[in-house]
């Protein structure tokens, strides 16, 4: 099998991605991908080769000597000041990184966007974005980004966009993986060119707090047990991914760790301005559960309080279990 040539550029980046790429495998991240015949041209964090080195294979690239199966992209592309790019200059190039990726993208068998910074602008495009970051193809919800909303690699693929700050290491290589074999196709991406095998979960399914959830018994304060959602900013609901089902570490995510899931998948999640506090109107959340009308909700709500059982309803609010399940021995039928 023909090795696939992968080439992975850092943008404007705190380097998580990367990060959470090591994370993978018991073999290592490296030797996973060799196993799927992914050969890592150069990447800015673990390649020996520097300085006239790296120049040179990406110029080889550009001039079509080497053939780039695979573009990635960590942390947004800067296009400041005045689309000129030159905020992020590549180091050694005289060069942008805006002008690299927009001359290496069409090269490229598929592109991708690792981090919901490449793929949505992410944290570096917060705010007033003065620095005019972007993610390749979405800035925000809004298609167009870098290379335009008519893009397509060679392999008639739109960016694919690993989302997530950081996406889950088996995100990564599993879609590099995918790409790799040929097995991923325009099908397997949503509406936002994530791919579905995470992307059609949400964080809250397999919650180790669902049963606070139903009975919409809340936790008040970040070391408590119960419910994230109703005063702690939980969006687990509402966000898109396998966090809960395929862990972190073997076992870890945000919510099993205490925090609330920030729905870092999603375009624009920077834009909260208190990720920990739940926004409400008139004492009901703003952001509602995907697919559940407002009515539903509170009617839900009110019901599932009543309901509540003590036992439930105490350890919520408690940061260990103070009241256990009953045995049930000693019961009669």
């Amino acid at each position: 099998m023909d090795p696939f040539n992968l080439l992975w550029l850092q943008g404007a980046s705190c380097g998580g991605c990367t990060m959470a790429a090591l994370d993978r495998g018991p073999h290592g991240w490296f030797t996973e991908l060799k196993s799927f015949g992914v050969h890592l041209l150069w990447h800015p964090s673990f390649s020996e080769a520097t300085g006239a080195e790296t120049i040179a294979i990406f110029e080889a690239i550009e001039a079509g000597q080497v053939p780039l199966h695979g573009l990635v992209l960590e942390g947004a592309v800067l296009r400041g000041p005045h689309g000129s790019g030159r905020f992020q200059m590549l180091s050694g190039t005289g060069r942008s990184m805006q002008d690299w990726v927009t001359r290496l993208a069409p090269r490229a068998g598929v592109v991708v966007a690792v981090g919901s910074c490449a793929a949505f602008g992410g944290v570096a495009a917060a705010g007033g974005n003065p620095t005019e970051a972007s993610g390749l193809q979405f800035l925000e919800a809004e298609c167009g980004g870098v290379l335009g909303a008519s893009f397509r690699s060679r392999s008639g693929l739109p960016v694919v966009n690993i989302a997530g700050c950081a996406p889950h290491p088996d995100w990564i290589s599993t879609t590099l993986a995918a790409l790799a074999l040929g097995e991923l196709n325009a099908d397997d991406l949503d509406a936002f060119a994530r791919p579905k095998f995470f992307a059609a979960h949400l964080a809250h399914h397999g919650c180790a707090r669902n049963e606070f959830y139903e009975f919409k018994a809340s936790a008040e304060q970040l070391a408590q047990r119960g419910c994230l959602m109703e005063h702690l900013g939980c969006k687990a609901t509402q966000a898109v991914g396998d966090c809960n089902q395929r862990g972190w570490n073997g076992s870890g995510s945000c919510t099993r760790g205490g925090y609330p899931c920030i729905a870092c998948t999603s375009p624009g999640f920077e834009a909260a301005h208190n990720l920990l506090e739940t926004a409400k109107v008139a004492g009901i959340p703003v952001g509602l559960p995907l697919d559940m009308p407002k009515a539903w909700f509170v009617a839900l709500a009110a019901l599932s309080k009543s309901a509540t059982p003590p036992r439930v309803r105490a350890n919520a609010t408690a940061d260990q279990v103070i009241v256990p399940p009953s045995s049930g021995a000693g019961r009669r039928k």
